[in-house]
């Protein structure tokens, strides 16, 4: 079985001072960033430079897993005491359950960062990710056109609100202000997933943003497929053929 988000990659303003930031917070939590020419990346999370054509990631909030309390509380100490904004200190939000003991930080572009503890735990490090939607029936729509495709599927509707769930993540769409220019790569385990993820998105009108194939810059066998959400941000699901 494989994690249900792949990767997720913002895009930063400045790269090197959301490097410091994510330096900072997410060692605290036992991610560490790993060697890449192209991306910082610390696990299934990584950073890179906006550029004219890829502009910065905003109004995006992501949450990683980890073990214990203890952790959120040093994560949120560690950000605050290098002079990184709060954005909730560490505590129990029983509004999401019982268990549930989270802190938030701002980073370099105003994105939310959490750590979170809870009773289930994550084969991966992201816990889960909010998005802002402009239309959120068009939003849930399309992730409903791809959730066979994606691991997720529609667990909690309700006005304002629609949350995708899948064993060990989920996340959230919310009407506001749009969430823009985030990536999203889900995992698949067969390139015939892939091709289907795409042609379910073409064929309900969605916008290509690059057809299934293998991308060996990223690695041999890497195989994905990319389409647009109804807000602009580039969704992909990957068979890495590993």
């Amino acid at each position: 079985m494989t994690r249900v988000f792949d990767h997720v990659t913002i895009r930063a303003g400045d790269s090197e001072a959301s490097r410091r930031f994510y330096d900072v917070v997410l060692p605290t939590i036992g991610i560490e960033r790993q060697a890449s020419d192209e991306y910082l990346e610390w696990g299934d999370f990584s950073v890179a430079q906006a550029d004219d054509e890829r502009p910065v990631t905003r109004r995006l909030h992501i949450a990683f897993f980890v073990p214990s309390q203890e952790q959120v509380e040093a994560f949120w100490r560690a950000g605050t005491d290098a002079g990184y904004r709060d954005d909730g200190e560490p505590g129990l939000r029983p509004q999401y359950r019982e268990d549930y003991f989270g802190a938030f930080m701002l980073d370099p572009d105003g994105n939310s960062v959490e750590a979170v503890h809870h009773g289930t735990p994550r084969r991966g490090s992201i816990d889960h990710l909010w998005l802002r939607v402009h239309d959120l029936d068009a939003a849930k729509a399309f992730y409903e056109t791809v959730a066979p495709y994606t691991g997720f599927e529609l667990r909690n509707d309700r006005p304002g609100l629609a949350q995708f769930a899948g064993e060990d993540g989920s996340f959230s769409l919310v009407r506001g202000e749009p969430t823009a220019n985030v990536h999203i790569a889900f995992a698949a385990t067969g390139n015939a997933t892939v091709e289907a993820f795409h042609s379910a998105a073409i064929d309900a009108g969605h916008r290509d943003n690059g057809g299934p194939g293998e991308r060996e810059i990223y690695h041999p066998g890497y195989y994905g497929a990319f389409v647009l959400d109804p807000d602009g941000n580039n969704i992909e699901v990957v068979n890495h053929n590993r």
